[in-house]
């Protein structure tokens, strides 16, 4: 098999475009969200990531060369891999901000600092998460149901991905609708536009030229400086200091089910792979996996790697070897020369957020798409308490827009917090949800699986695991500041003997109900 052919130019177009797309983010989020300052972001993030995705790309992609040798093919495609959409996101909304926001709320000299530490460990934490669990993957696949990680997942795209970006696209409409419509017709419709060009790429142009017109780009000033060598460094120093300051016992109710989460996600872009053909190892596929997020986090990135699901779609059209590659070489161009800088500044986030909007979508589907159709109810369930926290975090966003926590404004009080049930939101519910909501939306999901197939020894055990999660503090319990209401590692016991209570319930089932007809036992 050869290194580069014709379908690795669609290959490539597809997998760089969505990697360019999470740089864009990334390097919004941080500056605009997180506040980091530019020079960190661009001297020290984006060339951590941009390293990771580059070695993973080009392992995988000498992978299926090795494939194609052993067995005399030419049409092996490489795995996927670029940057983990999903741990994006929840890194940065549900670690690194809250951490930037308790700092404030302590007095630090340097939030922003503390935000991008917390963000390492979490990175860290994922990539060794990833390392071990590489070894117990397919026990972890067995012990929880697919329907709790992957609605689960679904809550967390719909709330903190899709929606989010969909109130974006609607406030400048002309630039979202149009990208929107286009992401609608290629992902959705399934076609192609002629010329083999990518729907994506078409919507990021498109989108570019809409923005320009409408005055919603350039973004900010154009870059003072032209684009500068940036090469990664080492922050050793820094990840040393980041994990004697607490985050890790902070947030690991984020961190632990996200690890899992591309754990089982990885193991499962495997598998698929398999399926279309291309059988590669499982144990070096993963482990590679995690050791490039460990390099991305001792390279001061906060953002983990994971291989991409689609490997069949890339293998359907053509790809093979050489479109890894590209991938990899194009990322760490476009991070270590500083030429995101004015990518940035004339490519606005709009013009891609439609194909983030379809990201989310698609992981939502999944969710409904790759379980049994019984389990369909437990989905919901399991997504549920990710949409809510996604709400609770626009209730807070709402208060310091209002003044309410915000630096020199009036404090987060009981009274504040007792006046929203004057409009019949129960915000105290909110707050104790939002409290380790992924181990919540685990839980909420597995346990009515085994419901469903009438394993209700298996279900006690999932609601017993919430009773002790709950009563070492890992979910629910929170506590009131003058800025926020935050997490409180303290018992919650009356959620404890509210998840104990069910778990006796349901070890007593056998005994105390009997079956009707057209169960699913």
């Amino acid at each position: 098999m050869r290194w580069f052919v014709r379908g690795d130019i669609d290959g490539f177009f597809g997998l760089a475009l969505d990697n360019l797309v999470q740089l864009l983010v990334i390097d919004a989020l941080c500056r605009h969200v997180l506040g980091f300052p530019e020079e960190m972001v661009r001297g020290t993030v984006l060339p951590g990531a941009a390293i990771s995705v580059l070695v993973g790309n080009l392992f995988y992609a000498w992978q299926a060369m090795r494939l194609a040798r052993r067995t005399g093919r030419t049409d092996v495609t490489a795995l996927p891999f670029g940057i983990n959409t999903v741990s994006l996101f929840a890194f940065v909304f549900l670690v690194m901000l809250p951490a930037k926001i308790a700092a404030q709320a302590a007095g630090a000299a340097d939030p922003a600092r503390v935000a991008w530490q917390a963000g390492l460990v979490a990175c860290l934490a994922s990539g060794l998460i990833e390392l071990g669990g590489a070894l117990l993957a397919e026990r972890i696949r067995r012990a929880t149901p697919r329907a709790a990680l992957l609605s689960t997942l679904a809550g967390i795209a719909l709330g903190f991905i899709s929606l989010g970006f969909l109130l974006r696209a609607f406030s400048r409409p002309v630039v979202g609708f149009v990208t929107l419509g286009v992401v609608l017709l290629t992902y959705f419709g399934q076609v192609r536009f002629r010329g083999r060009l990518p729907g994506g790429l078409v919507a990021v142009l498109l989108g570019t030229f809409l923005a320009w017109a409408t005055g919603v780009a350039p973004v900010g000033t154009a870059p003072a400086t032209a684009a500068t060598w940036s090469p990664p460094v080492p922050v050793l120093g820094a990840l040393r200091e980041a994990l004697s300051g607490g985050h890790l016992a902070t947030y690991l109710s984020v961190i632990l089910p996200m690890g899992l989460f591309t754990l089982v996600g990885s193991l499962q872009n495997v598998e698929s792979a398999e399926a279309a053909g291309d059988a590669y190892p499982t144990l070096s596929s993963l482990t590679v996996n995690g050791l490039s997020t460990v390099a991305a986090a001792c390279l001061g990135s906060c953002f983990p790697t994971t291989l991409y699901i689609g490997h069949p779609g890339w293998k359907a059209l053509g790809a093979r070897a050489g479109y890894s590659v590209l991938n990899g070489i194009f990322v760490a161009a476009v991070a270590l020369t500083g030429t995101l800088s004015w990518i940035a500044w004339a490519v606005p986030v709009d013009a891609g957020l439609a194909i983030v909007v379809w990201i989310g979508i698609v992981i939502s589907a999944q969710a409904f798409q790759a379980v049994p159709r019984a389990h369909s109810p437990a989905v919901v369930m399991g997504i549920l308490p990710g949409i809510a926290a996604w709400g609770v975090l626009m209730a807070r966003s709402g208060l310091r827009a209002a003044g309410v926590g915000a630096a020199g404004g009036r404090p987060l009080t009981e009274g504040v917090v007792d006046a929203f049930l004057g409009s019949d939101v129960w915000i105290r519910g909110g707050f104790a949800l939002d409290q380790g909501f992924i181990f919540t939306a685990m839980i909420l999901s597995a346990g009515p699986v085994m419901i469903i197939e009438r394993r209700f020894r298996a279900a006690a055990g999932w609601f017993a695991v919430g009773a002790v999660l709950s009563a070492v503090g890992l979910m629910h319990a929170w506590r009131l500041t003058p800025q926020d209401a935050v997490m409180d590692l303290r018992p919650a016991w009356p959620f404890a003997a509210g998840y104990a209570f069910v778990a006796g319930l349901l070890l007593l089932a056998p005994w105390i109900t009997e079956a009707e007809d057209g169960g699913h036992g």
